[in-house]
């Protein structure tokens, strides 16, 4: 096995799984089983191998297996760029989460640098149709994925934007306090907006001339580059921001939208199954150009990826896993789901009796 990948997976007390141990060779994986087996959990401790609170945004606490409520535990066994690791993660009782690679104490942010983790869920089918929210989260998992520093970037945007919203609720009109603060934003908040551009430049480049199966999608994303514009025109949105009690533009303000190329069609406007494939057509374009940049695909986690596509689509979507060679985790309800993966891909099982999950080959 070569390239970046998850070679064991141990779970304790991780949401309905008590104990389980993993193991993988590479190949994609199908996990089957039916809804609420705990096929999604095993994604989703994939995907705390990454900063952040994972795919499902949860807390700590809303991790821990119930009712022992012991705190819970992740250890992997790391293939990286270039070197082996060992990553533990853990919460006990209510505290935050914690971080180890290979026996010593690390920042989430370490993770980034180590491994690259991608991921696509039900919940983000109706991406182009919800709030810019979900979108600016979508960007910026992805920004992250090029640029591992790209958090800490967006850690002192919200700092020092938390600290200008007191000053608004509080009604202080005096400009020195807010100078300092909307420096600091307008530094941070120009970096996280040259970091999200320079992402999509490479997701632009990624799709560009690749053969797939996934329609292309034109990105555009609305917001203040400059520092001293974003500077300037926080200065002179005091007084309407007052009024709200929060600030009202900056890039936490920011909007992507995506055309359908060859239609010409706004996203939002598009049918489901189109929505899901220009979801798709992303995150192999993501892979694409991360494998481009650091000679290894990121791994990939895909639950309920089959939805909505034909058999053709999803036919072909594992072609081009299997042409990237990424580790992909893939869930499903059918083993009829992942037939055309034959025996490219890795199958496991997930049943759960009594709210206990049981994963077997």
């Amino acid at each position: 096995m070569s390239g970046l990948a998850i070679t064991a997976l141990t779970l304790s007390h991780f949401r309905s799984h008590k104990a389980a141990r993993l193991e993988f060779d590479g190949r994609p994986v199908a996990i089957v089983g039916p809804n609420g087996a705990g096929k999604t959990n095993i994604l989703e401790a994939m995907s705390l191998l990454s900063p952040g609170r994972g795919l499902r945004r949860a807390t700590a606490d809303e991790i821990a297996r119930k009712p022992e409520s012991l705190g819970w535990k992740i250890t992997a066994d790391l293939r990286g760029f270039g070197a082996d690791h060992q990553v533990e993660t853990w919460a006990e009782g209510g505290d935050t989460r914690s971080v180890r690679i290979d026996g010593k104490a690390a920042t989430q942010s370490a993770l980034g640098r180590i491994a690259r983790v991608l991921w696509l869920v039900p919940a983000m089918d109706r991406l182009w149709i919800e709030a810019a929210e979900g979108r600016r989260r979508f960007l910026d998992r992805m920004t992250l994925s090029f640029v591992p520093d790209h958090a800490e970037a967006v850690l002192a945007y919200e700092k020092a934007m938390r600290d200008r919203n007191r000053l608004l609720k509080d009604q202080i009109t005096d400009p020195h306090w807010y100078g300092a603060l909307e420096a600091q934003m307008a530094s941070a908040g120009a970096q996280i907006t040259a970091n999200r551009q320079a992402a999509l430049t490479q997701l632009r480049q990624a799709q560009d001339g690749a053969e797939t199966a996934f329609p292309r999608a034109d990105l555009t994303l609305t917001t203040i580059e400059d520092a001293a514009d974003l500077s300037l025109a926080l200065s002179e949105n005091r007084r309407r921001d007052m009024v709200a009690g929060r600030t009202l533009i900056g890039p936490h303000r920011a909007d992507m939208s995506a055309i359908f190329a060859a239609k010409g069609v706004p996203a939002e406007q598009c049918s489901t199954g189109e929505q899901k494939a220009l979801l798709i057509s992303l995150i192999l374009a993501n892979a694409r150009a991360l494998s481009t940049e650091l000679g290894a695909a990121p791994i990939l986690l895909l639950d309920e990826v089959a939805a909505h596509l034909d058999a053709d689509r999803r036919a072909a979507l594992y072609d081009e896993l299997c042409a990237l060679g990424a580790q992909a985790l893939m869930t499903g309800t059918e083993a009829a789901l992942f037939d055309s993966l034959g025996p490219r891909a890795q199958n496991l099982s997930v049943t759960e009796i009594n709210g206990l999950s049981s994963v077997t080959k």
